[in-house]
């Protein structure tokens, strides 16, 4: 993993992706998107006095130049679909999720959620501080959740408190965290906060990141808050499955993916399933 110093500031950030970068902010306590130019929220985080607390999480800058400063972990590298089963030539376009910089005013909060399409996702805190919450993605967890995410009173109601177990996580300036396929959990900033992450679809636990896409589905989840072309990778790794398992017998695990990934593409020939 490469990264900037320790010494790199919003102003850098702002620096290498551009001050009239449009970017999506969000505002805390209304918890709702506004759009931003990018130097306009950099004015913003480094003024003395601020009217509100906004958190920025969508930053992907894999297309500026800062990407040439940031390199994600090697295991991400090893694991991810996109990564090694993306095709070079493509009419669809390449997901870009795995370099995110975020910038988090203090007092920042992201309420209780899993990354889209179950993804595994990498963060590490350049400066500042974050504390996660999290449940683990249980099948009881998960209907909470489910249930939790379309309750008409949902802001009204602390989902830690819901779950058998919430832990919390303290990700301390230099440090770096991994979560786990389908992990439900919330973030706080406790201080003005500088980190980078990324999310990533791998074959250690397809069955929860479906799970997840699932639920994504049944939540009517809008198209913004979803992996890009999500069921375009699977075609993807379905056809790297066939490929690599033709004539073999899967582990079990796999078997069972296999067999979700068939359900949610309907991948059928001549009425019989492909995968």
């Amino acid at each position: 993993m490469t990264l900037p110093p320790p010494t790199f500031t919003v102003r850098d950030i702002e620096h290498y992706v551009g001050p009239d970068k449009e970017i999506d902010v969000i505002d805390v306590a209304r918890q709702a998107d506004c759009r931003m130019r990018l130097g306009d929220f950099v004015t913003y985080f480094c003024g003395a006095r601020r009217d509100r607390v906004l958190n920025v999480i969508s930053l992907e800058f894999s297309d500026t130049r800062l990407s040439n400063l940031v390199e994600t972990p090697r295991i991400v590298r090893k694991l991810s679909w996109v990564e090694n089963l993306w095709p070079g030539e493509s009419v669809f376009e390449r997901p870009s999720v795995q370099k995110y910089c975020l910038m988090g005013a203090r007092d920042s909060y992201t309420d209780f959620h899993i990354d889209f399409g179950g993804t595994s996702v990498w963060y590490h805190v350049l400066r500042g501080e974050k504390v996660f919450y999290l449940a683990r993605p249980t099948p009881a967890n998960l209907a909470l959740f489910e249930a939790w995410s379309s309750s008409s009173n949902q802001g009204e109601m602390f989902f830690g408190d819901q779950v058998d177990r919430c832990y919390r996580c303290l990700l301390r300036q230099g440090q770096t965290l991994f979560i786990p396929t389908g992990w439900i959990h919330a973030v706080l900033t406790p201080v003005d906060c500088l980190a980078f992450g990324g999310n990533f679809l791998h074959s250690l636990n397809i069955d929860m990141q479906l799970k997840a896409y699932e639920i994504e589905k049944r939540l009517s989840t809008a198209d913004l808050f979803k992996f890009p072309n999500f069921e375009t990778i699977c075609w993807y790794v379905g056809k790297h499955l066939l490929d690599t398992f033709r004539g073999r017998r899967p582990r079990k695990g796999l078997a069972t993916a296999k067999q979700r990934l068939g359900r949610i593409l309907k991948i059928h020939r001549n009425g019989k399933l492909l995968l």
